[in-house]
Parts: C-alpha cells; structure tokens; sequence
C-alpha cells in the first residue's frame, strides 16, 4: 500500500473511491462539497438524506456513484464535534476508511480530512491507522482467511508532499507490529531464547549494541529476584540490554524497562481455571513494546541514547521452583519475601530497573503487564502511571496524547507501602487486595535511588478482544508510538 500526500483538490481527485470526514452537526454541503455533490449528480446529498448521516464520532456511511463518475465510490466518515477535533480522530478515521476500502475492493483511495497542528503530523496520524487497522497476523494459520489486500495507492488531500511524515509513521508502525507479533505469538514459539534471537536479529540489523547476560553473569551480579522467577523453567533465562547510540554526543541518555515473561503459570501459586492462564503468553508485553521501540528509534536516529532492557524468563512449576515463604536478595542487597509467586513481574523489573539505573541515565521508564487490579480500576483501554518526577510524567502524557494511546495519572501513596513490610526481610512482594497497583508501583520505587522514573502498567490494553479503533482484535503493540513520541521530544 502507497500511502501519498497531495495538493491535488478535492474536485480534481479520480480513483475508485473518494473518503470525506464530516463534523457533527455540519453536514449541510457548502463551498467544495457543494461542487463534488453537483458532480457527482448529487450523490452526496442522497447518501447524507438516506443514511440520517449526522458527523458523529465512529459514524460511516459508503454508496456506489453512477453515471460515468471519475470517482466509483463515495465514503463519509464521522469526526465529532469540531471543538474535539484531535489527531486521534484522524487517526481513527483513516483506520475507518481503510477498513472500508478493504471491504469494498477498493484499489485507489483518496482521503480529504481537515488538518490537525499541522499537515505533517496529521499526515502521519493518519497512516498511522490505515497501517494499523489493515495488519493483519496469519502466521500461525494454514489457510488464512483473509485474501490479499487490494488497496494499493492511498492519497492524503490537501496536505502536500509529505513523505517524510508518511516514512516516519511506517516505521514507527513497524515497531508496533514487531510488539504484537511477539505478545500474539503463543509461548511455544516466543521464550525467553527465541525472544533473545529476536534481539540479537534487530542489533545485526539496526546498528545497536547488545549484551545478552546469561545466567552465570546474572548470578555474579546478584540478580536474585530474577532469577528466583526463572528457577522453575527448563529454559535458561536471558538478560537483554539493547544500546542505541547516536552519532553526536547525545542530549539525554534515557532507559526503557520492559517485563518479559514469555509465559506466567503462577508458578507453585498456580493459576487455575478461569484464571486467564490460556493467555499469559502476553506477560510479556512490556518486553515487546521495548523492542518494538528499540526497532522504530534505531531507524528514525534521533539525537539521544536509549538503554532498552529486557529480563526474559518464564514463570514456571517444577522441583526447582521458588516456593512461597522464600526470600530473594535482589541485586542492589534489600531482601523480598515471596508471599506470591503470582507476583513474578515485579521480581524480574527489580533487578532489570537497578541495572537500568547503574547506566546513568537520565530518566527511566518501566512498562508491564503487572496487576489486575489496574485492569479492575481502569480497564481495558488505560494503562496506569505512577512517577516520582512531575517533568517526568508529563513528558509521557504529552507523548501519549500524541499518539492516541490513554494513560491514567494513579497516585504514590507512600503510606500504603505498610502493606508491604515483612517480619523477616525488607519487604513482602505483594500487599494486602485493595490498592494492589498502587503497592506494585510502591514495590518498583524500592529499586530506584534517585533517577526520574515513570512506572506505566499496561495490563489492559496490550490486548483487544474485539476490533478497536486502529486495532483489530488481539495484540495491540501498545504502547510503542508513546515510547517513540517520548524519546523523539
């Protein structure tokens, strides 16, 4: 698909359909609308007058237009009311209309949507969701059901040449399908070794540094919450730390901590039926949104150093396994009582986030599938924040506002960190049932010393049961283009 910027005008545009955003409560056709109805033999009026088509968010209507038309299709897609107008709401729109286009056979689309900021960021918001919404993951079926994609040329109206904004959107977007693949890939295919490959194949290929800490070098550097988790699994675990350096001396130096449990069992506090177990192949949605970042920025070589890390392991059941009671020593000495073995993820981020911060860098971000309780509190489509650093988070809610992706500020309330005291070590790995994000957070600050951090706890929306705006259903590569958005600030 060749997605384009043009100055060719609305009135000019031939191809096989044309799509048009329209405002709520501003459907009475005026100015250019008024000529296209005209030339089209009033197609447009018809379709607005029969469908009762209003302009409200998520609204589409489509007709076939006769008499020889240099346009064989007419698309109306629903932006809102105009005060709401975001780039989010092209970004949406355009995944609308790419959706349709794929369902109508269209091969030649043109899309006329009003300009949010400027033409280069609405540009790129809307490739964004047109490449979104049309990936499609059939690797692991023999026969796919979707057949191949017919939409070859797509034309942005209005806005100029923009192939710099529309290459920036494709590779950003090339991340987030790294992501989903990985967090869709079932856990026979992605552990923690192949889940190393995969970082190895993108330091070969993108120019970044790698180490790969196995388990003997995780052991002489203490790392004995992580490897506490990974004690169970008959596969050896892999600690992953991606470099990208730039080529000028950097402006800041930044790290991305992502949880990286291929496969959560519970181990020995195993998760039973209804438990959710039959999708804990995306415990590791935090990794592969590291990754799926680390692949985008590699590319776009912004003017800043980003440590990506990644500690791989399962979470496992045998002889070997961490049992409840256990006490771990984690790498910068404070000692963890294990109440849970459910509450793994936090274990594994502890050693990786004093790793992180050993490096020196400027700020750090840690990004997991770590409680229900912040799917039960903010459900499916927001992720939770907690930061000690005001800059810090607003830098990652600015980020996100641009990419459309939702977080919640949650607060740190240190006194709930009582909870979490332990009678024989330094703390307990989980708290009492209330308040259970919000003690995970309080867990991680325990292995932070003094360097801006932003806790982000994405249970949520890594995955979409039914069809979502840009996402179809299952893995989303969330929350990659906020990452991107953050580092390239």
């Amino acid at each position: 698909m060749d997605i384009r910027g043009t100055d060719t005008p609305l009135l000019d545009w031939s191809g096989d359909a044309i799509a048009l955003g329209l405002f709520e409560e501003e459907t009475t056709l005026t100015g250019e609308l008024s000529q296209l109805d005209e030339k089209t033999g009033g197609t447009l009026a018809e379709l607005i007058e029969e469908t009762e088509f209003e302009g409200k968010s998520g609204s589409s209507a489509v007709t076939r237009i006769g008499g020889g038309s240099a346009i064989r299709k007419l698309i109306l897609i629903g932006l809102g009311k105009k005060d709401e107008l975001s780039l989010d709401s092209l970004r949406l729109g355009a995944a609308a209309v790419a959706r349709i286009g794929k369902k109508e056979k269209v091969k030649s689309l043109g899309i006329s949507f009003p300009v949010v900021e400027n033409e280069a960021t609405s540009t790129a918001a809307m490739a964004e969701g047109m490449i979104l919404s049309l990936h499609q993951d059939n690797r692991f079926k023999s026969e796919p059901e979707d057949k191949p994609l017919k939409l070859e040329t797509v034309d942005i109206l209005g806005v100029g040449a923009q192939s710099e904004a529309v290459e920036q959107a494709q590779t950003i977007t090339s991340g987030v399908i790294l992501a989903r693949e990985l967090v869709a890939a079932p856990a026979n295919s992605v552990n923690p070794v192949t889940f190393a490959e995969t970082a190895q194949t993108l330091a070969t290929e993108y120019g970044l540094d790698i180490e790969i800490l196995e388990q003997d070098e995780c052991e002489k550097r203490g790392m004995g919450a992580f490897l506490g988790v990974a004690k169970a699994s008959d596969l050896p675990p892999k600690f992953i730390h991606l470099t990208y350096k730039p080529t000028a001396t950097p402006k800041r130096k930044l790290a991305i901590v992502g949880k990286s449990l291929t496969f959560d069992s519970g181990g020995l506090n195993l998760k039973g039926s209804g438990s959710g177990i039959e999708t804990m192949k995306m415990d590791m949605g935090g990794g592969a949104a590291t990754l799926g970042a680390a692949q985008a920025i590699a590319q776009l070589k912004p003017d800043v150093e980003v440590h990506f890390v990644c500690a791989a392991t399962e979470n496992m059941i045998s002889g070997r396994a961490m049992h409840p009671g256990d006490i771990l020593t984690a790498s910068n000495g404070k000692t963890i009582e294990v109440n849970n073995t459910d509450a793994e993820g936090r274990l594994t981020l502890a050693d990786a986030l004093v790793f992180a911060e050993q490096l020196e860098v400027d700020a750090i971000v840690d990004l997991a599938t770590l409680t229900g309780a912040c799917l039960v509190a903010l459900g499916n489509d927001i992720s939770g924040l907690w930061s000690t650093d005001e800059t810090l988070k607003e830098e990652l809610k600015t980020a996100s506002e641009t990419a459309g992706e939702k977080f919640w500020v949650m607060p740190m309330e240190d006194k709930y960190f009582e909870g979490l005291k332990s009678p024989i070590a330094d703390m307990k790995n989980t708290g009492p049932r209330a308040g259970g994000s919000i003690t995970a957070a309080l867990f991680l600050k325990q292995f932070i010393k003094e360097t801006p951090w932003v806790h982000l706890d994405i249970a949520g929306p890594v995955w979409a049961d039914k069809e979502n705006g840009v996402n179809n259903a299952g893995a989303t590569g969330f929350p990659v283009r906020t990452l991107v958005n953050w580092v390239l600030a």
